[in-house]
C-alpha cells in the first residue's frame, strides 16, 4: 500500500491555494476581535481601524519575503525550507516546530470552539432542544472529534476533494460576511441609538478618549494575529500547479482579499454602532458583530450572521491541517523526522501518516481545551510562534544570496537586490517590534500560574525541540550523511 515510489501532485490550482491562504486567516475571530479589543486594550477607542491598517503593514512584509523565497523553492514545508536553505537546519526546524506545535493546538480548539456558534445558531432559529444537546459536555467533544476527523480524512483523500470542499465554503462565508457589510452600510449610529432608546430604554454613553501610541501598538499586535495564515500557501509548494508563478500570486490575492475584507467588515460594523457602545458593553460581557447588529437588523438577518460565523471558524480546519501536516512531512524527507511521515499515500497522493499524526495533536487541543476550560494559552502560543517564524522569513530573504547563490538565482519576483534587502530589513523591523510588544504584553498579564503565560511554555516547546532536532542531527552524522550537500539542495 505504501509505495515509495508515490509522490505529490502538483494539481492544486492557483483559486485552491489563494482559498487555502483566505481560509487559514478568516475564522470567527472577525466577528469578535474588532469588537472584544476594546475590553482586551482599554483606550484604543476609536482607533480600531487604523489599528488594523497599521497591524496589515507587518504582515505585507512577511508576505513578500514568503512570495519571494517560494519562487526560489516550491516545495511543501515552505516556511521550513526557506530558513532551513537560507540560514541553517536549525532554525528551520525548530521555528517551524513551534508553528507546528501552535497551529495544531489551535486547530483543536476552532474545532471545540465552533459547536457553541452551531448552538448559538439553533437556539436563534428556535431549535432550542437541540441547541439544550450541544451544551453537554460528551456531546460538545464528541462533535467536536468528528468534525476534526471528517477533515482530516478530506485531506488524506487528496488534493481535488479538498478544493471541492475549502472553495465552497470559502464562497459562503464571504457571501454571510457581506450581509454584516451591506448591513452595517445600510444604516448609521442615529439608527442605533433611536432603535437602542426603543429597545432597552438607553442612550450612547459618552467616553472621553485621547491617542495614545503605546496603547495604539499594543492593538496592532493584537490584530496582526488576524493576518496570520497566508504562509499555509506556501507550505503547499509541492501540490501547486505552476508553482514558481502561482505561489506569489496567491499569497499577494490573500493577502489583498482578507485586508479588503477586514477592513470593510469593521468599518461596516462601527459605521452603525458607536464605538462608545462597544467599548462600554465589550467591559461587561462577550460581544459579538452579530450582537452588536441585532438592535437593528431584522432577526432573520442576526440568524444569517451567526451562522457566517459559525462557517467562518468551519473553513479554518482543512486549510490548517493541510499546512501543518506538510510540515512534518518535509521534516521526514530531510531526515529531521522518522522517514515514515514522508511517506505518500499510492492513491491519494497525499502524506497521510503527517496529517494522521497533526490530528493526533489536534485531538490533544480539543481535550485540552475542555478539561481546562481554557483555550486563549494555545491562541498566545501560536501568535508568538508565527511572530518569530515571519521575522526568520525576513531574515532568510536577506541572508539567501550569501547563504545559498544557487537557490537565490532561482527568484522570479522583485529580482532586484536592493528591494530584496528593504522589504527583508523592513520586515525585521516591524516584526520584531511587535513580537517586543506582544511577549511585554504577556509576561504583564496577571494570571494564576506562570504556565498560562504563552512565553513561557513557547521556550519550553523549543527547547524540547533543539534537543529533538539535535539527536536526529547526530543521527545523520553516524549514517554517513552529507548535511551540507542535503540542507543546501531542495528535496527531489
Amino acid at each position: 500500500m505504501n509505495s515509495p515510489k508515490a509522490h505529490l501532485t502538483r494539481n492544486l490550482s492557483l483559486l485552491g491555494l489563494t482559498a487555502t491562504g483566505i481560509c487559514s486567516m478568516i475564522g470567527a475571530s472577525i466577528y469578535v476581535v474588532p469588537f472584544m479589543i476594546q475590553r482586551n486594550v482599554p483606550g484604543i477607542g476609536p482607533y480600531v481601524l487604523p489599528a488594523f491598517l497599521f497591524a496589515a503593514v507587518p504582515a505585507l512584509f512577511a508576505a513578500l519575503a514568503y512570495a519571494i523565497l517560494a519562487t526560489a523553492m516550491p516545495r511543501a514545508g515552505g516556511s521550513y525550507l526557506y530558513a532551513s536553505r537560507s540560514l541553517n537546519p536549525y532554525l528551520g526546524f525548530v521555528a517551524s516546530f513551534s508553528q507546528w506545535f501552535g497551529l495544531s493546538i489551535v486547530i483543536g480548539v476552532i474545532a471545540y470552539v465552533i459547536v457553541p456558534f452551531f448552538r448559538d445558531f439553533f437556539a436563534a432559529i428556535g431549535w432550542t432542544d437541540l441547541a439544550s444537546q450541544l451544551e453537554i459536555g460528551w456531546i460538545r467533544v464528541t462533535i467536536s472529534l468528528g468534525i476534526l476527523w471528517a477533515f482530516l480524512w478530506v485531506n488524506i483523500r487528496g488534493v481535488k476533494l479538498y478544493e471541492k470542499t475549502l472553495i465552497p465554503l470559502m464562497i459562503l462565508m464571504f457571501g454571510l460576511g457581506a450581509i454584516v457589510i451591506i448591513s452595517g452600510l445600510s444604516f448609521d449610529q442615529t439608527d442605533f441609538a433611536k432603535a437602542l432608546l426603543e429597545e432597552e430604554g438607553k442612550t450612547i454613553p459618552t467616553i472621553k478618549n485621547n491617542f495614545d501610541w503605546s496603547v495604539f501598538l499594543t492593538a496592532a499586535a493584537l490584530l496582526f494575529s488576524s493576518f496570520i495564515g497566508f504562509d499555509s500557501i506556501a507550505q503547499a509548494g509541492g501540490e501547486a500547479k505552476n508553482p514558481t508563478k502561482n505561489l506569489p500570486r496567491a499569497i499577494g490575492l490573500a493577502i489583498f482579499g482578507v485586508g479588503l475584507f477586514y477592513i470593510l467588515f469593521s468599518f461596516a460594523v462601527y459605521h452603525t454602532v458607536p464605538w462608545e457602545f462597544v467599548a462600554n458593553e465589550a467591559l461587561n460581557k462577550d460581544i459579538t458583530a452579530a450582537g452588536l447588529l441585532s438592535y437593528v437588523l431584522p432577526t432573520s438577518l442576526g440568524v444569517l450572521i451567526l451562522f457566517g460565523a459559525a462557517i467562518a471558524l468551519l473553513n479554518d480546519l482543512p486549510a490548517m491541517i493541510l499546512s501543518v501536516s506538510r510540515l512534518i512531512f518535509s521534516w521526514a524527507e530531510d531526515g529531521i523526522f522518522a522517514k515514515g511521515f514522508s511517506v505518500i499515500h499510492p492513491v491519494h497522493h497525499t502524506p497521510h501518516r503527517a496529517i494522521l499524526l497533526s490530528g493526533a495533536m489536534a485531538t490533544l487541543g480539543i481535550l485540552g481545551s475542555h478539561f481546562a476550560g481554557d483555550f486563549f494559552l494555545g491562541i498566545d502560543i501560536m501568535v508568538t510562534s508565527m511572530l518569530v517564524n515571519f521575522l526568520l522569513m525576513s531574515i532568510s530573504l536577506l541572508f539567501l544570496p550569501k547563504r545559498n547563490p544557487v537557490l537565490a538565482a532561482k527568484i522570479s519576483i522583485f529580482k532586484s537586490r536592493i528591494t530584496q534587502q528593504i522589504i527583508a530589513l523592513f520586515g525585521i523591523v516591524f516584526l520584531s517590534g511587535f513580537l517586543i510588544i506582544h511577549t511585554a504584553k504577556d509576561i504583564k498579564a496577571e494570571v494564576s500560574a506562570w504556565y498560562f503565560h504563552s512565553t513561557p511554555v513557547w521556550l519550553i516547546v523549543m527547547s524540547g525541540a533543539s534537543v529533538f532536532f539535535f539527536y536526529r542531527w547526530q543521527k545523520l552524522k553516524k549514517e554517513g550523511v552529507n548535511t551540507k550537500e542535503r540542507f543546501s539542495k531542495l528535496p527531489d
